[in-house]
């Protein structure tokens, strides 16, 4: 499915470059739950934007689904991450005007589908996160939990083939993040490829897979 070759990423942190990724090399199978670790700056975040074609590697080859994707323009990545990519993110990003519905339907709207297909889409995934009974609620009205699947019932609401997540417990307290856990989990049970960035150590046990980088390199990767 996920394909990296010899990828490289480097900023400029004024005049002193700094090399975030450094000859990454990785083979991910469709339907895998993989947890990548590592300290702080060690390019764990900058490598799930990679995947996520949120950013560009300096050079190196990226294949998703065997399409190259490091020479496409900006509006086919943006096709390629609605179609194929759910992100979740540890501070939510739910816009705080919009209820629970509005919030989860917004890919579905960039995507053009019929309010009756966006009606159905969002009901049945709210369902599935098990929140039916809270989509007309503001953000503000719901607890950190609750956000949370929220924002899990809208990276999932195109039916994506690969689940990113960035942290997605850092903000919650530990049944809440329990939870979130379990749900992440039982998509990955139902076939979506998932992807963990964390530093906890107990989360990251729960994976079938863990990367562990140090300074932009994969120092370990263990298949339990």
């Amino acid at each position: 499915m996920i394909e990296l070759q010899a990828l490289d990423k480097t900023y400029l942190l004024g005049t002193r470059p700094l090399h975030v990724l450094d000859q990454v090399s990785l083979s991910i199978s469709a339907g895998e739950y993989i947890a990548i670790t590592g300290p702080s700056g060690s390019g764990k975040s900058t490598l799930l934007n990679m995947i996520g074609l949120l950013d560009r590697p300096d050079s190196g080859r990226y294949l998703l689904n065997g399409q190259a994707t490091e020479a496409l323009s900006e509006e086919a990545r943006a096709t390629l991450r609605r179609e194929h990519i759910g992100f979740i993110f540890q501070a939510f990003h739910l816009i705080p005007r919009l209820n629970a519905f509005e919030n989860v339907a917004l890919p579905l709207v960039l995507a053009e589908l019929s309010r009756a297909q966006r009606r159905t889409r969002v009901a049945d995934v709210m369902a599935q996160v098990g929140l039916a009974d809270q989509v007309d609620q503001r953000p503000s009205q719901l607890s950190g939990g609750q956000m949370q699947r929220v924002a899990t019932a809208r990276a999932i609401v195109m039916q994506p083939d690969l689940l990113l997540a960035d942290e997605p417990t850092g903000n919650l307290d530990q049944q809440s993040g329990l939870e979130v856990m379990a749900l992440l989990e039982s998509l990955n049970a139902q076939g979506m490829t998932l992807l963990l960035v964390t530093h906890d150590p107990v989360l990251a046990g729960r994976s079938k897979r863990q990367l562990s980088l140090v300074d932009g390199r994969i120092v370990s990767d263990v298949r339990r």
